[in-house]
Protein backbone atom coordinates (compact mmCIF):
# COMPACT_ATOMS: atom_id res chain seq x y z
CA UNK A 1 0.00 0.00 0.00
CA UNK A 2 1.54 3.32 -0.97
CA UNK A 3 0.99 6.81 0.61
CA UNK A 4 -1.70 7.69 -1.68
CA UNK A 5 -3.68 4.28 -0.95
CA UNK A 6 -3.14 4.83 2.66
CA UNK A 7 -5.04 8.94 2.09
CA UNK A 8 -2.11 9.95 4.16
CA UNK A 9 -0.90 13.87 2.46
CA UNK A 10 2.47 14.02 1.84
CA UNK A 11 4.19 15.52 5.25
CA UNK A 12 7.82 16.45 5.79
CA UNK A 13 8.32 14.12 8.60
CA UNK A 14 10.99 14.09 11.27
CA UNK A 15 10.79 10.17 11.43
CA UNK A 16 11.47 9.60 7.40
CA UNK A 17 14.95 10.46 8.61
CA UNK A 18 14.99 6.95 9.66
CA UNK A 19 12.11 4.97 8.35
CA UNK A 20 12.25 6.68 5.21
CA UNK A 21 15.37 5.33 4.34
CA UNK A 22 16.97 3.05 1.67
CA UNK A 23 19.52 0.60 2.26
CA UNK A 24 21.22 -0.91 5.12
CA UNK A 25 20.23 1.18 7.70
CA UNK A 26 16.49 1.93 6.76
CA UNK A 27 16.50 -1.78 6.79
CA UNK A 28 17.87 -1.79 10.52
CA UNK A 29 15.46 0.99 11.51
CA UNK A 30 12.36 -0.73 10.11
CA UNK A 31 12.90 -4.66 10.54
CA UNK A 32 13.50 -4.27 14.49
CA UNK A 33 10.83 -2.26 14.85
CA UNK A 34 8.76 -4.95 13.02
CA UNK A 35 9.35 -7.71 15.49
CA UNK A 36 6.64 -5.90 17.48
CA UNK A 37 4.08 -7.15 15.04
CA UNK A 38 3.97 -3.79 13.04
CA UNK A 39 2.80 -3.73 9.17
CA UNK A 40 5.15 -2.41 6.71
CA UNK A 41 2.56 0.12 5.97
CA UNK A 42 2.63 2.00 8.82
CA UNK A 43 6.55 3.01 8.40
CA UNK A 44 5.34 4.84 4.85
CA UNK A 45 4.66 8.96 5.70
CA UNK A 46 2.50 8.36 8.87
CA UNK A 47 3.46 11.14 11.61
CA UNK A 48 5.15 8.63 14.40
CA UNK A 49 3.96 10.19 17.53
CA UNK A 50 5.96 9.18 20.75
CA UNK A 51 3.53 8.76 24.18
CA UNK A 52 5.87 9.66 26.92
CA UNK A 53 4.74 7.56 29.41
CA UNK A 54 5.95 8.17 33.21
CA UNK A 55 4.45 5.07 34.35
CA UNK A 56 5.55 3.51 37.60
CA UNK A 57 4.16 1.56 40.68
CA UNK A 58 7.13 3.49 42.60
CA UNK A 59 4.69 6.39 41.64
CA UNK A 60 1.22 5.52 42.62
CA UNK A 61 -0.54 9.00 41.36
CA UNK A 62 0.95 7.80 37.86
CA UNK A 63 0.04 3.90 38.28
CA UNK A 64 -3.07 4.08 36.03
CA UNK A 65 -0.97 5.72 33.03
CA UNK A 66 -0.35 2.34 31.41
CA UNK A 67 -4.14 2.29 30.78
CA UNK A 68 -4.66 5.98 29.75
CA UNK A 69 -1.55 5.53 27.14
CA UNK A 70 -3.84 3.17 25.75
CA UNK A 71 -6.75 5.74 24.99
CA UNK A 72 -3.92 7.79 23.52
CA UNK A 73 -2.95 5.53 20.84
CA UNK A 74 -6.23 4.81 19.82
CA UNK A 75 -6.67 8.74 19.52
CA UNK A 76 -3.63 8.16 17.43
CA UNK A 77 -4.54 5.35 14.78
CA UNK A 78 -7.99 6.65 14.38
CA UNK A 79 -6.10 10.19 12.96
CA UNK A 80 -4.11 8.15 10.92
CA UNK A 81 -0.52 8.02 13.66
CA UNK A 82 1.91 6.19 14.36
CA UNK A 83 1.65 5.46 17.99
CA UNK A 84 5.04 4.21 19.74
CA UNK A 85 5.35 4.59 23.29
CA UNK A 86 8.35 4.92 25.61
CA UNK A 87 9.36 5.52 29.28
CA UNK A 88 11.49 7.92 30.81
CA UNK A 89 12.06 8.40 34.97
CA UNK A 90 9.19 8.89 36.79
CA UNK A 91 9.14 10.56 40.44
CA UNK A 92 6.95 9.56 42.83
CA UNK A 93 6.64 13.02 45.26
CA UNK A 94 5.74 10.16 48.51
CA UNK A 95 8.84 8.03 48.23
CA UNK A 96 12.08 9.11 46.42
CA UNK A 97 14.31 10.33 48.84
CA UNK A 98 16.07 12.85 49.46
CA UNK A 99 13.36 14.82 47.36
CA UNK A 100 11.71 14.47 43.69
CA UNK A 101 12.95 17.80 43.27
CA UNK A 102 16.73 16.68 42.61
CA UNK A 103 15.65 14.42 40.11
CA UNK A 104 13.83 17.40 38.11
CA UNK A 105 16.34 18.59 35.99
CA UNK A 106 18.13 14.71 35.55
CA UNK A 107 14.18 13.59 34.24
CA UNK A 108 13.99 16.74 31.91
CA UNK A 109 17.20 15.20 30.57
CA UNK A 110 15.89 11.66 30.14
CA UNK A 111 12.66 13.64 28.37
CA UNK A 112 14.94 15.65 25.84
CA UNK A 113 17.10 12.93 25.02
CA UNK A 114 14.68 10.38 24.60
CA UNK A 115 12.82 12.91 22.01
CA UNK A 116 16.06 14.14 20.22
CA UNK A 117 17.62 10.98 20.02
CA UNK A 118 14.13 8.81 18.52
CA UNK A 119 12.07 9.10 15.34
CA UNK A 120 8.89 10.74 16.25
CA UNK A 121 7.29 14.00 14.46
CA UNK A 122 5.67 14.81 18.13
CA UNK A 123 5.05 13.68 21.76
CA UNK A 124 2.18 13.43 24.28
CA UNK A 125 3.14 13.88 27.42
CA UNK A 126 1.63 11.49 30.26
CA UNK A 127 2.21 13.77 33.45
CA UNK A 128 0.70 13.21 36.87
CA UNK A 129 2.30 13.46 40.10
CA UNK A 130 4.23 17.33 41.23
CA UNK A 131 7.42 16.86 39.50
CA UNK A 132 6.52 14.76 36.39
CA UNK A 133 4.96 17.70 35.12
CA UNK A 134 7.32 20.52 34.82
CA UNK A 135 10.18 17.66 33.89
CA UNK A 136 8.48 16.27 30.58
CA UNK A 137 7.87 20.32 29.62
CA UNK A 138 11.11 21.23 30.51
CA UNK A 139 12.60 18.35 28.16
CA UNK A 140 9.98 18.43 25.54
CA UNK A 141 10.73 22.25 25.38
CA UNK A 142 14.39 21.92 24.47
CA UNK A 143 13.46 19.72 21.74
CA UNK A 144 10.61 21.92 20.58
CA UNK A 145 8.45 19.31 18.28
CA UNK A 146 4.59 19.67 18.33
CA UNK A 147 3.83 18.51 22.13
CA UNK A 148 0.54 18.47 23.98
CA UNK A 149 0.00 17.20 27.67
CA UNK A 150 -2.10 14.42 29.33
CA UNK A 151 -2.56 15.32 32.45
CA UNK A 152 -3.51 11.88 35.31
CA UNK A 153 -5.94 13.21 37.01
CA UNK A 154 -7.10 13.86 41.00
CA UNK A 155 -8.12 11.04 43.12
CA UNK A 156 -11.40 11.15 44.21
CA UNK A 157 -12.49 13.28 47.51
CA UNK A 158 -11.43 11.32 50.58
CA UNK A 159 -14.04 10.49 52.87
CA UNK A 160 -13.72 9.19 56.60
CA UNK A 161 -16.03 9.54 59.74
CA UNK A 162 -18.14 11.50 57.71
CA UNK A 163 -16.06 14.22 56.33
CA UNK A 164 -14.40 15.25 53.48
CA UNK A 165 -10.65 14.65 53.47
CA UNK A 166 -7.64 15.23 51.16
CA UNK A 167 -4.05 15.41 51.49
CA UNK A 168 -3.87 18.65 52.89
CA UNK A 169 -5.78 17.25 56.09
CA UNK A 170 -2.30 15.13 56.71
CA UNK A 171 -1.09 18.66 58.11
CA UNK A 172 -4.17 18.17 60.26
CA UNK A 173 -4.11 14.68 61.41
CA UNK A 174 -0.39 14.68 62.15
CA UNK A 175 -0.77 17.45 64.31
CA UNK A 176 -4.07 15.74 66.40
CA UNK A 177 -2.00 12.47 66.11
CA UNK A 178 0.98 14.43 67.85
CA UNK A 179 -1.22 16.35 70.52
CA UNK A 180 -3.15 12.65 71.46
CA UNK A 181 -6.28 14.21 70.03
CA UNK A 182 -5.87 11.30 67.31
CA UNK A 183 -4.90 7.76 68.28
CA UNK A 184 -2.54 5.22 66.04
CA UNK A 185 -5.49 3.48 65.21
CA UNK A 186 -7.47 6.35 63.65
CA UNK A 187 -4.60 7.85 61.98
CA UNK A 188 -4.27 4.65 60.18
CA UNK A 189 -7.56 4.55 59.62
CA UNK A 190 -7.76 7.85 58.03
CA UNK A 191 -4.77 6.87 55.61
CA UNK A 192 -7.01 4.09 53.21
CA UNK A 193 -10.08 6.91 53.54
CA UNK A 194 -7.87 9.15 51.84
CA UNK A 195 -6.10 7.55 48.86
CA UNK A 196 -9.35 5.43 47.78
CA UNK A 197 -8.94 6.14 44.39
CA UNK A 198 -6.46 6.27 41.56
CA UNK A 199 -5.26 9.73 40.81
CA UNK A 200 -2.86 12.73 42.29
CA UNK A 201 -3.57 15.00 45.72
CA UNK A 202 -7.29 15.37 45.83
CA UNK A 203 -6.46 19.32 46.60
CA UNK A 204 -5.27 21.87 44.76
CA UNK A 205 -1.46 20.78 45.62
CA UNK A 206 1.47 21.01 43.06
CA UNK A 207 0.23 17.91 41.06
CA UNK A 208 -3.10 19.89 40.31
CA UNK A 209 -1.09 23.51 40.31
CA UNK A 210 0.93 22.05 37.62
CA UNK A 211 -1.99 20.34 35.55
CA UNK A 212 -3.80 23.83 35.80
CA UNK A 213 -0.48 25.60 34.58
CA UNK A 214 0.21 23.27 31.29
CA UNK A 215 -3.78 24.23 30.52
CA UNK A 216 -3.63 28.02 31.68
CA UNK A 217 -0.28 27.48 28.88
CA UNK A 218 -2.26 26.36 26.31
CA UNK A 219 -0.43 22.72 26.17
CA UNK A 220 -3.51 20.35 26.95
CA UNK A 221 -7.08 20.48 25.57
CA UNK A 222 -9.95 22.33 27.36
CA UNK A 223 -11.03 20.70 30.59
CA UNK A 224 -7.92 18.34 31.07
CA UNK A 225 -6.62 20.28 34.68
CA UNK A 226 -9.64 18.91 36.51
CA UNK A 227 -11.60 15.77 35.16
CA UNK A 228 -10.94 12.64 37.93
CA UNK A 229 -8.55 9.91 37.32
CA UNK A 230 -11.34 7.37 37.49
CA UNK A 231 -13.45 9.01 35.46
CA UNK A 232 -14.16 7.81 32.58
CA UNK A 233 -14.12 11.55 30.70
CA UNK A 234 -10.52 11.40 31.81
CA UNK A 235 -9.57 8.54 28.79
CA UNK A 236 -12.17 10.19 26.33
CA UNK A 237 -9.65 13.35 26.89
CA UNK A 238 -6.99 11.26 26.51
CA UNK A 239 -8.02 10.02 22.98
CA UNK A 240 -9.07 13.15 21.74
CA UNK A 241 -5.64 14.81 22.40
CA UNK A 242 -4.21 11.06 20.63
CA UNK A 243 -6.08 12.90 17.88
CA UNK A 244 -4.87 16.10 17.94
CA UNK A 245 -1.73 15.61 18.15
CA UNK A 246 -1.45 14.11 14.76
CA UNK A 247 -3.35 17.16 12.96
CA UNK A 248 -0.57 19.34 15.32
CA UNK A 249 2.11 17.31 12.94
CA UNK A 250 0.37 18.56 9.60
CA UNK A 251 0.05 22.20 11.07
CA UNK A 252 3.08 22.33 12.77
CA UNK A 253 2.27 23.51 15.57
CA UNK A 254 5.35 23.80 17.89
CA UNK A 255 5.76 24.11 21.73
CA UNK A 256 7.39 27.79 20.65
CA UNK A 257 4.43 28.61 19.10
CA UNK A 258 2.20 28.48 22.23
CA UNK A 259 5.18 29.01 24.80
CA UNK A 260 4.92 32.76 24.53
CA UNK A 261 5.40 35.36 27.22
CA UNK A 262 1.31 35.77 27.02
CA UNK A 263 0.70 32.39 27.89
CA UNK A 264 2.92 32.30 31.18
CA UNK A 265 1.38 35.74 32.51
CA UNK A 266 -1.98 33.95 31.77
CA UNK A 267 -0.33 30.84 33.87
CA UNK A 268 0.52 33.16 36.54
CA UNK A 269 -2.56 34.95 37.06
CA UNK A 270 -4.80 31.62 36.80
CA UNK A 271 -2.19 30.31 39.36
CA UNK A 272 -3.08 33.67 41.89
CA UNK A 273 -7.23 32.31 40.71
CA UNK A 274 -6.61 29.08 41.77
CA UNK A 275 -4.71 29.36 45.12
CA UNK A 276 -2.04 27.40 43.24
CA UNK A 277 1.47 26.13 45.08
CA UNK A 278 4.53 28.34 45.59
CA UNK A 279 5.84 25.59 43.72
CA UNK A 280 4.75 26.44 40.23
CA UNK A 281 7.03 29.97 40.84
CA UNK A 282 10.02 27.38 40.42
CA UNK A 283 8.74 25.36 37.71
CA UNK A 284 7.53 27.83 35.69
CA UNK A 285 10.63 30.09 35.80
CA UNK A 286 12.49 26.84 34.88
CA UNK A 287 10.39 25.94 31.60
CA UNK A 288 10.40 29.78 30.25
CA UNK A 289 14.18 28.91 30.65
CA UNK A 290 14.21 25.97 28.26
CA UNK A 291 11.60 27.68 25.72
CA UNK A 292 13.58 30.87 25.45
CA UNK A 293 10.95 33.05 27.10
CA UNK A 294 12.20 36.25 29.04
CA UNK A 295 10.74 35.48 32.48
CA UNK A 296 11.76 36.78 36.02
CA UNK A 297 10.55 35.96 39.71
CA UNK A 298 8.80 39.94 39.95
CA UNK A 299 6.61 38.88 37.36
CA UNK A 300 4.87 36.14 39.34
CA UNK A 301 4.49 39.50 42.04
CA UNK A 302 3.49 41.78 39.21
CA UNK A 303 0.72 39.82 37.45
CA UNK A 304 -0.72 38.61 40.87
CA UNK A 305 -1.62 41.81 41.64
CA UNK A 306 -5.48 42.46 41.44
CA UNK A 307 -6.05 38.73 40.37
CA UNK A 308 -8.53 37.37 43.38
CA UNK A 309 -8.91 33.91 44.48
CA UNK A 310 -11.79 32.26 42.77
CA UNK A 311 -11.17 28.79 43.37
CA UNK A 312 -12.44 27.47 46.97
CA UNK A 313 -10.32 24.46 46.70
CA UNK A 314 -8.00 23.31 49.97
CA UNK A 315 -5.33 23.98 51.00
CA UNK A 316 -6.57 27.94 50.34
CA UNK A 317 -10.40 26.98 50.81
CA UNK A 318 -12.94 23.89 51.25
CA UNK A 319 -13.51 21.71 48.49
CA UNK A 320 -11.74 19.44 46.35
CA UNK A 321 -10.59 18.67 42.73
CA UNK A 322 -13.34 16.49 42.36
CA UNK A 323 -15.68 19.13 43.05
CA UNK A 324 -13.77 21.99 41.17
CA UNK A 325 -14.65 19.48 37.60
CA UNK A 326 -17.91 19.44 38.38
CA UNK A 327 -18.49 23.18 38.99
CA UNK A 328 -17.18 23.38 35.57
CA UNK A 329 -12.91 22.72 36.05
CA UNK A 330 -10.27 25.43 34.77
CA UNK A 331 -12.12 26.58 31.50
CA UNK A 332 -15.14 27.79 33.88
CA UNK A 333 -12.57 29.43 35.96
CA UNK A 334 -11.26 31.34 33.30
CA UNK A 335 -14.15 32.34 32.02
CA UNK A 336 -14.73 34.12 34.97
CA UNK A 337 -11.41 35.91 34.84
CA UNK A 338 -12.48 37.79 31.78
CA UNK A 339 -10.20 40.72 30.36
CA UNK A 340 -7.63 39.47 32.79
CA UNK A 341 -6.16 37.22 30.55
CA UNK A 342 -4.56 37.29 26.79
CA UNK A 343 -5.84 35.49 23.85
CA UNK A 344 -3.22 33.38 23.94
CA UNK A 345 -3.05 30.19 20.93
CA UNK A 346 -3.53 26.76 22.91
CA UNK A 347 -2.60 23.08 21.07
CA UNK A 348 -6.51 22.75 19.56
CA UNK A 349 -5.27 25.94 17.25
CA UNK A 350 -7.52 28.37 19.08
CA UNK A 351 -7.27 30.98 21.63
CA UNK A 352 -7.28 30.39 25.55
CA UNK A 353 -10.17 32.95 25.65
CA UNK A 354 -12.55 31.29 23.11
CA UNK A 355 -11.95 27.99 24.74
CA UNK A 356 -13.24 28.92 28.06
CA UNK A 357 -16.73 30.66 26.88
CA UNK A 358 -18.02 27.20 25.73
CA UNK A 359 -17.43 26.44 29.69
CA UNK A 360 -19.90 27.22 32.18
CA UNK A 361 -19.97 28.02 36.05
CA UNK A 362 -22.35 25.61 38.03
CA UNK A 363 -21.31 26.43 41.34
CA UNK A 364 -20.37 29.75 42.70
CA UNK A 365 -19.43 28.45 46.32
CA UNK A 366 -16.79 26.42 44.24
CA UNK A 367 -15.93 29.06 41.63
CA UNK A 368 -16.12 32.69 42.14
CA UNK A 369 -16.30 35.52 39.92
CA UNK A 370 -14.72 38.89 39.84
CA UNK A 371 -17.55 40.54 41.79
CA UNK A 372 -17.80 38.20 44.76
CA UNK A 373 -14.36 36.21 45.07
CA UNK A 374 -13.50 33.47 47.31
CA UNK A 375 -10.91 36.04 48.82
CA UNK A 376 -9.72 39.44 47.39
CA UNK A 377 -6.17 38.49 48.84
CA UNK A 378 -4.35 35.56 46.64
CA UNK A 379 -1.78 35.36 44.19
CA UNK A 380 2.33 34.85 44.83
CA UNK A 381 3.68 37.11 46.86
CA UNK A 382 7.76 38.05 46.11
CA UNK A 383 9.41 39.64 49.73
CA UNK A 384 12.72 41.08 49.44
CA UNK A 385 15.54 42.62 51.78
CA UNK A 386 18.81 42.34 53.58
CA UNK A 387 17.72 38.13 54.36
CA UNK A 388 15.77 37.75 50.47
CA UNK A 389 18.24 39.66 48.30
CA UNK A 390 17.14 38.07 45.05
CA UNK A 391 13.54 37.37 46.63
CA UNK A 392 11.58 34.84 48.72
CA UNK A 393 8.02 33.77 48.07
CA UNK A 394 4.79 33.30 50.69
CA UNK A 395 1.81 32.05 49.31
CA UNK A 396 -0.70 35.03 50.58
CA UNK A 397 -3.91 33.14 50.35
CA UNK A 398 -3.04 30.11 53.02
CA UNK A 399 -1.39 32.31 55.17
CA UNK A 400 -3.22 33.79 58.87
CA UNK A 401 -4.11 37.50 57.74
CA UNK A 402 -2.55 38.52 61.25
CA UNK A 403 0.83 37.27 60.43
CA UNK A 404 1.49 38.90 57.29
CA UNK A 405 3.07 42.05 59.00
CA UNK A 406 5.18 40.35 61.70
CA UNK A 407 8.25 41.34 63.95
CA UNK A 408 9.74 38.04 65.91
CA UNK A 409 12.56 36.48 67.55
CA UNK A 410 14.38 34.07 65.64
CA UNK A 411 15.02 30.54 66.18
CA UNK A 412 16.91 28.73 64.39
CA UNK A 413 17.42 25.01 63.08
CA UNK A 414 20.74 24.69 61.26
CA UNK A 415 19.39 21.88 59.05
CA UNK A 416 17.01 20.02 59.24
CA UNK A 417 18.34 16.96 61.64
CA UNK A 418 18.72 19.81 64.03
CA UNK A 419 15.12 20.61 63.53
CA UNK A 420 13.94 17.38 64.19
CA UNK A 421 16.03 16.71 67.27
CA UNK A 422 14.87 19.95 68.91
CA UNK A 423 11.86 21.15 67.70
CA UNK A 424 9.75 19.32 70.34
CA UNK A 425 12.50 19.50 73.18
CA UNK A 426 10.48 21.14 75.99
CA UNK A 427 13.38 23.65 77.10
CA UNK A 428 13.48 24.85 73.18
CA UNK A 429 13.06 28.71 74.19
CA UNK A 430 10.68 29.85 71.84
CA UNK A 431 6.76 30.79 72.23
CA UNK A 432 4.25 31.86 69.12
CA UNK A 433 5.70 35.34 68.75
CA UNK A 434 8.82 33.75 67.44
CA UNK A 435 10.26 33.71 63.69
CA UNK A 436 11.47 29.85 63.05
CA UNK A 437 14.43 29.91 60.60
CA UNK A 438 15.09 26.67 58.82
CA UNK A 439 18.92 26.79 56.73
CA UNK A 440 20.08 24.35 54.26
CA UNK A 441 17.45 22.63 52.62
CA UNK A 442 17.92 25.00 49.28
CA UNK A 443 18.60 23.45 45.94
CA UNK A 444 22.72 22.98 46.93
CA UNK A 445 22.33 22.62 50.36
CA UNK A 446 19.75 19.86 50.97
CA UNK A 447 20.09 18.80 48.10
CA UNK A 448 17.55 19.31 45.71
CA UNK A 449 14.98 21.65 47.61
CA UNK A 450 12.83 19.86 50.27
CA UNK A 451 9.19 20.18 51.27
CA UNK A 452 9.87 20.95 54.32
CA UNK A 453 9.46 24.49 54.76
CA UNK A 454 6.08 24.51 56.32
CA UNK A 455 7.85 23.29 59.34
CA UNK A 456 5.18 21.80 61.97
CA UNK A 457 5.06 23.70 64.76
CA UNK A 458 6.42 22.38 68.70
CA UNK A 459 4.22 20.31 70.22
CA UNK A 460 4.28 22.23 73.29
CA UNK A 461 2.70 25.30 70.98
CA UNK A 462 0.05 23.12 69.43
CA UNK A 463 -0.97 22.22 72.92
CA UNK A 464 -1.22 25.68 73.93
CA UNK A 465 -3.76 26.16 70.83
CA UNK A 466 -1.52 27.82 68.74
CA UNK A 467 -2.23 26.68 64.78
CA UNK A 468 -0.02 28.83 63.23
CA UNK A 469 4.04 30.86 63.50
CA UNK A 470 6.13 32.57 61.00
CA UNK A 471 8.40 30.56 59.08
CA UNK A 472 11.46 30.83 56.64
CA UNK A 473 13.66 28.49 55.06
CA UNK A 474 15.75 28.47 51.40
CA UNK A 475 13.40 24.86 50.99
CA UNK A 476 9.64 24.33 49.64
CA UNK A 477 6.67 23.54 51.09
CA UNK A 478 4.31 21.31 49.64
CA UNK A 479 1.31 22.72 47.60
CA UNK A 480 -0.93 20.61 49.82
CA UNK A 481 0.01 22.89 52.66
CA UNK A 482 -0.84 26.36 54.40
CA UNK A 483 0.50 28.57 56.60
CA UNK A 484 2.42 31.90 56.76
CA UNK A 485 4.79 30.71 55.16
CA UNK A 486 8.48 32.11 53.39
CA UNK A 487 10.07 29.69 50.93
CA UNK A 488 12.60 29.69 48.12
CA UNK A 489 14.84 32.46 50.16
CA UNK A 490 17.58 33.56 47.24
CA UNK A 491 20.46 33.44 48.01
CA UNK A 492 20.26 29.95 49.81
CA UNK A 493 22.54 29.63 52.99
CA UNK A 494 24.48 26.99 51.26
CA UNK A 495 25.51 29.44 48.51
CA UNK A 496 26.37 32.12 51.22
CA UNK A 497 23.08 34.28 51.45
CA UNK A 498 22.40 35.64 54.51
CA UNK A 499 19.99 33.31 55.66
CA UNK A 500 23.31 31.50 56.51
CA UNK A 501 24.02 33.97 58.80
CA UNK A 502 21.13 34.23 61.09
CA UNK A 503 21.47 33.92 64.73
CA UNK A 504 19.05 32.63 67.76
CA UNK A 505 17.61 35.38 69.09
CA UNK A 506 17.87 38.00 66.12
CA UNK A 507 15.15 39.66 65.01
CA UNK A 508 13.16 39.50 61.78
CA UNK A 509 10.28 41.64 60.30
CA UNK A 510 8.52 40.52 57.75
CA UNK A 511 5.80 42.96 56.19
CA UNK A 512 3.82 41.20 52.88
CA UNK A 513 2.00 44.48 52.02
CA UNK A 514 5.06 46.41 51.30
CA UNK A 515 7.31 43.17 50.42
CA UNK A 516 10.27 43.16 52.71
CA UNK A 517 11.50 40.77 54.56
CA UNK A 518 14.90 42.02 56.43
CA UNK A 519 16.87 41.00 59.26
CA UNK A 520 17.76 43.73 62.00
CA UNK A 521 21.70 42.72 62.28
CA UNK A 522 24.09 45.86 61.20
CA UNK A 523 26.16 45.62 57.83
CA UNK A 524 28.87 45.47 60.41
CA UNK A 525 27.49 42.28 62.40
CA UNK A 526 27.09 40.48 59.13
CA UNK A 527 30.05 41.45 57.73
CA UNK A 528 31.61 40.16 60.59
CA UNK A 529 30.04 36.85 60.59
CA UNK A 530 30.19 36.20 56.75
CA UNK A 531 33.85 36.34 57.48
CA UNK A 532 33.53 33.38 59.85
CA UNK A 533 31.02 31.67 57.43
CA UNK A 534 32.27 28.01 55.83
CA UNK A 535 30.68 26.76 52.99
CA UNK A 536 29.27 23.24 52.55
CA UNK A 537 31.43 20.55 50.72
CA UNK A 538 29.12 18.99 48.06
CA UNK A 539 28.99 15.52 47.41
CA UNK A 540 32.02 14.20 44.74
CA UNK A 541 30.41 12.09 42.87
CA UNK A 542 27.70 11.01 40.36
CA UNK A 543 24.15 13.31 39.42
CA UNK A 544 24.28 14.88 43.06
CA UNK A 545 27.73 16.18 42.14
CA UNK A 546 26.83 17.75 38.84
CA UNK A 547 23.43 18.99 40.62
CA UNK A 548 25.20 20.75 43.48
CA UNK A 549 27.94 22.51 40.81
CA UNK A 550 25.52 23.03 38.35
CA UNK A 551 21.95 24.08 40.07
CA UNK A 552 20.84 27.67 39.59
CA UNK A 553 19.10 29.37 43.22
CA UNK A 554 15.93 29.08 43.36
CA UNK A 555 14.88 32.45 41.96
CA UNK A 556 16.20 31.45 38.29
CA UNK A 557 13.86 28.07 38.45
CA UNK A 558 16.71 25.76 40.48
CA UNK A 559 17.23 24.22 36.74
CA UNK A 560 21.24 23.26 35.85
CA UNK A 561 23.13 26.24 34.28
CA UNK A 562 23.59 24.91 31.24
CA UNK A 563 20.13 23.27 30.24
CA UNK A 564 19.16 26.87 29.82
CA UNK A 565 17.41 26.97 26.05
CA UNK A 566 17.23 24.24 23.33
CA UNK A 567 18.95 21.67 21.80
CA UNK A 568 16.70 21.23 19.20
CA UNK A 569 15.47 18.90 17.30
CA UNK A 570 18.52 17.79 14.92
CA UNK A 571 19.90 14.26 16.02
CA UNK A 572 23.63 14.37 17.45
CA UNK A 573 25.10 12.81 14.40
CA UNK A 574 23.04 11.29 11.78
CA UNK A 575 25.21 8.02 10.97
CA UNK A 576 26.25 5.05 12.05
Amino acid sequence: MNKQENNTPELSLRSQGWFGKKGKDGFIYRAWMKNQGIPDHEFKGKPVIGICNTWSEFTPCNAHFRELAESVKHGIYEAGGFPVEFPVMSLGETLIKPTAMLYRNLASMDVEESIRANPMDAVVLLCGCDKTTPSLVMGACSVNIPTIVVSGGPMLTGKYKGHDIGTSDVWRFNEAYKTGQMSADEFREAEACMGRSRGHCAVMGTASTMACMVEALGLSLPGNAAIPASDSRRKVLAHYSGMRIVEMVKENLRLSDILTREAFENAIKVNAAIGGSTNAVIHLLAMAGRIGVELDLNDFDVHSRGVPLLANLQPSGAFFMEDFYYAGGLPALMKEMGDLLHPAITVNGRPITENAQEFENYNKEIIGDLEKPINPLAGIVVVKGNLAENGAVIKASAASPELLKHRGRAVVFENIEDYHARVDDPALNIDETCIMVLKSVGPKGYPGMPEVGNMALPVKLLEKGVKDMVRISDGRMSGTGFGTVVLHVSPESAAGGTLGLVQDGDFIELDVENRSLNLEVSDEELAKRRAAWEAPTFESRGYVHLYQHHVTQSHLGADLDFLKGGSGSSVTRDSH
